[in-house]
């Protein structure tokens, strides 16, 4: 268990190191452009989206919860 955890932690090192070390492009051109609070628009909606979906189907699973005891 503690060498899965160690390889775990290594990978993600390796991960964040290396996506720190690129330079991104894309994200620089659309700020550039102005495009950055399109695409921060978009996720946003669908975060919020997702998150509505998820809070009104936990309210639909306690109400057949409660039915069932």
């Amino acid at each position: 268990m503690k060498a899965f955890l160690l390889l775990l932690v290594s990978f993600t090192i390796s991960f964040t190191a290396s996506a720190q070390a690129s330079d991104i492009e894309m994200a620089d051109q659309f700020r550039a452009d102005g495009k950055i609070y399109v695409v921060i628009a978009v996720v946003s909606v669908v975060l919020i989206g997702l998150f509505a979906y998820l809070f009104r189907l936990e309210r639909k699973v306690t109400e057949l919860e409660k039915r069932s005891k």
